[in-house]
């Protein structure tokens, strides 16, 4: 894993174009690259692994692919590696490694008194008048009993404790690209967050996922659990009543077809090669037309905000 990598991955540019794959998902295949890379910013990871990595499907891991060759992200340096030497051998393109970082510039036609104090202006600010900056009496700036600049007391509190996986800071990023209406602050402070987050821990234990990649699940995993769990809950006990069935209204199958078509899951398993979004969008709600077909991608709806129960007849 390269740690320049997986910075670049996180802070570099991406663009989404007319059709084309969203940004979200460029970026979790970026992340996925990066954490495989070597020193050399080069990686070769199959396709298995990068679907494994990131739960989506093959033709949308080579569609992604396909965008960031364009981009000038990565490029392929024609080497293959693997058992069947067929593996794809890609470079991150951009990433500046420490080697590579700009050297400092020589200090030239400088005076050195503006920079180094004199010795009278040193002693000035440590005489008896004034008080020194060391003095026993005052305290030290260094001393082991104040602390220092430098000791680890002084660093940010999720640099002293990195003992999880969870960043609030990424995990707000990501819950804002997937749903920028959403209170973070809400979901966080929830009396189920916490639950979810072990539910989340113990179901990703095998999979040996980066933090990065954890932090994008957990962010798709606390807005589905608050779609579909918790929305509706006011602090009062839900009725126990069954809802009853009902169809779409015309309305409905026009706003969820928009929200199915930017479903990475749905969208990466019944989008065909090269369909824009507007003209999957379309499909998709010619299907919601037909009661049956509505019930059957009723777990998606509920994914995407529906609350309810769908009938499946015509009647």
């Amino acid at each position: 894993m390269s740690l320049d990598a997986t910075n670049w991955a996180w802070r570099v540019e991406l663009s989404e174009k007319k059709g084309g794959c969203r940004m979200p998902l460029k970026r979790l295949i970026l992340l996925s690259l990066a954490d495989r890379a070597g020193e050399d910013h080069c990686c070769y990871p199959s396709m298995q692994r990068l679907e494994k990595d990131t739960g989506l499907e093959r033709k949308t891991v080579l569609k992604i692919i396909a965008e960031l060759l364009e981009d000038h992200l990565i490029s392929d340096t024609g080497e293959r590696k693997g058992s069947t030497k067929r593996v794809k051998v890609y470079r991150l393109n951009g990433v500046n490694g420490r080697e590579t970082m700009p050297k400092t510039e020589q200090l030239q036609e400088k005076n050195l008194s503006e920079i180094v104090p004199e010795t009278e202006q040193y002693q000035k600010r440590n005489d008896s008048v004034n008080g020194t900056l060391n003095s026993a009496n005052n305290g030290t700036l260094n001393s082991a009993v104040n602390g220092t600049q430098n000791l680890p007391m002084n660093l940010p509190l999720e640099s002293k404790n990195k003992k999880t996986w969870l960043c609030f800071k990424k995990l707000r990023q990501e819950i804002f690209l997937a749903d920028p209406d959403l209170d973070f602050e809400m979901l966080m402070n929830s009396t189920w967050a916490e639950r979810e987050k072990r539910a989340f821990e113990i179901y990703n234990a095998e999979k040996n996922l980066c933090d990065e990649l954890m932090n994008f699940h957990f962010a798709d995993w606390l807005i589905n659990a608050y779609r579909t769990k918790y929305s509706n809950s006011n602090g009062h006990q839900k009725s126990n009543a069954p809802a009853e069935p009902k169809h779409l209204t015309e309305k409905q199958i026009q706003t969820f077809a928009q929200k199915l078509a930017n479903h990475p899951e749905f969208a990466g398993k019944y989008a065909e090669p090269g369909e824009s979004y507007e003209k999957l969008a379309a499909r998709i709600a010619v299907k919601l037309e037909k009661p049956e077909q509505a019930k059957k991608w009723e777990s998606y709806l509920k994914q995407v905000g529906f609350n309810g129960v769908l009938r499946g007849d015509t009647a």
